[in-house]
């Protein structure tokens, strides 16, 4: 690999799985690096991949109608990019692993090591199909966009807002400000660290128009493109939001049904999470719905029209992209370390409007977290945190992120944290 390629976190399980499983799956967003990983493990272990994208329609068509005959002329080890658009070959693909494994067994005693590593950017359609071809033949991992560790080559592990671990973590090198919001305004797609020069504008145009178009017309079959690029930059401007499909269906003009199917095709392709409720027995009248985070921040910036991150820094859209931010990096540092973010991360807010940004649940204790733009927040933004007590749960401490530049103490239980600890 050249010298501008970006070392992942998913390198080391990818490592751990190669040889032992027989194939190997990378689900993530378009761009996300999936193919980029599996090149660079190819070129550790000095081996060569074949590769093939079923974006190709002529390779499509024969893996749809001949994927025996595709499989043939394609030696292995093999790289299958979006092969969800032939979800037919998985069985095909069974068949050549459970032959590799009884030739291993009883026959010349080659071992099987892997021979197919799959990249797909549709959850649903992938997992769907894999559970039900390839169970116990297949190791999985999710891939997003870059983390901001990643970025800089350092490690990263997942965030867990204990103080004493925090205090023996590692930070990030201390930025100011405009560096974090240039890299908020820029996103975190591979490419525009690979391509620095690369128009930010100009990449993330195609993108929408290859997403919507490879990925969106496939899967629901949209007939107004226009009202779908409108419901996307309507969720892009509520980003940090509760999600209220009644108000976002208002906006772009389709039903609440339309608007949560929607939502959930941007979900299985990676373009969002959604951040679940703490559900608690102890506690009544809490808020049910989900709140809505852009994985990419730089496309959720250029969904809302931002041209520079001077202009998005001084916007009141400011504080809620900052929040997604910091909640996407979170997710990241779970789902690349292979633990499932949905058991680990949600939030809390009740019908009397008392909020907590994030809650973190690690190995039966659960941290409050608040989320602050600035470097100074007041002691009131923990205010919140004594409904903790209500959950019958172990808490450690509590946390403000915020840009600060050095933990402090805000009382004996709660922390100011600056942002580089995630």
């Amino acid at each position: 690999m050249n010298n501008n390629y970006i070392h992942r976190t998913i390198e080391n399980k990818l490592d751990e799985m190669y040889g032992n499983f027989p194939a190997i799956l990378i689900t993530g967003s378009r761009q996300s690096g999936k193919s980029t990983v599996l090149q660079y493990i190819a070129s550790t272990k000095k081996i060569n991949i074949n590769e093939v994208s079923l974006d190709d329609l002529n390779e499509r068509t024969l893996a749809l109608e001949d994927p025996e005959t595709f499989l043939r002329s394609h030696g292995t080890p093999l790289i299958i990019d979006e092969f969800q658009y032939a979800p037919n070959l998985l069985s095909y693909i069974k068949i050549k692993i459970d032959e590799a494994r009884k030739n291993e067994m009883f026959g010349n005693g080659n071992e099987v090591g892997t021979l197919y590593y799959l990249t797909g950017s549709q959850i649903f359609e992938t997992m769907e199909n894999i559970t039900e071809s390839l169970a116990g033949r297949v190791g999985i991992i999710d891939l997003y966009p870059l983390s901001t560790r990643e970025i800089y080559n350092s490690l990263e592990e997942i965030f867990i807002p204990d103080i004493n671990i925090l205090k023996n973590k590692q930070p990030l090198k201390y930025e100011y400000i405009d560096n974090i919001f240039d890299r908020i305004f820029r996103g975190s797609y591979p490419e525009l660290y690979k391509n620095e020069k690369i128009n930010i504008e100009t990449f993330f145009s195609s993108y929408l128009r290859t997403y919507i178009e490879r990925d969106v017309r496939k899967i629901i079959n949209i007939q107004d493109e226009v009202k779908f690029l409108k419901f996307i930059s309507s969720l892009a401007a509520r980003t940090g939001q509760e999600f209220n499909s009644t108000d976002i269906a208002k906006d772009v003009g389709v039903d609440p049904a339309t608007i949560t199917k929607w939502t959930g095709v941007l979900s299985n392709t990676y373009i969002i999470f959604l951040l679940q409720p703490h559900m608690n027995t102890n506690v009544g009248r809490i808020i049910k719905r989900p709140k809505i985070y852009f994985m990419d921040t730089g496309l959720a910036c250029y969904l809302t029209g931002y041209v520079s991150s001077e202009t998005l820094k001084r916007s009141a859209y400011s504080g809620q992209i900052f929040e997604t931010y910091i909640i996407s990096e979170i997710v990241k540092s779970y789902t690349n370390n292979q633990r499932d973010p949905k058991k680990h991360l949600y939030y809390y807010r009740d019908n009397n409007g008392k909020e907590i940004d994030l809650l973190v649940i690690h190995e039966n204790n659960i941290y409050p977290i608040e989320i602050k733009k600035g470097a100074n927040p007041e002691k009131d933004a923990i205010k919140n945190f004594n409904i903790i007590k209500k959950f019958e749960m172990n808490s450690p401490n509590g946390i403000v992120l915020c840009l600060s530049k050095d933990i402090h103490a805000i009382d004996e239980n709660n922390y100011i944290i600056p942002i580089e600890y995630i």
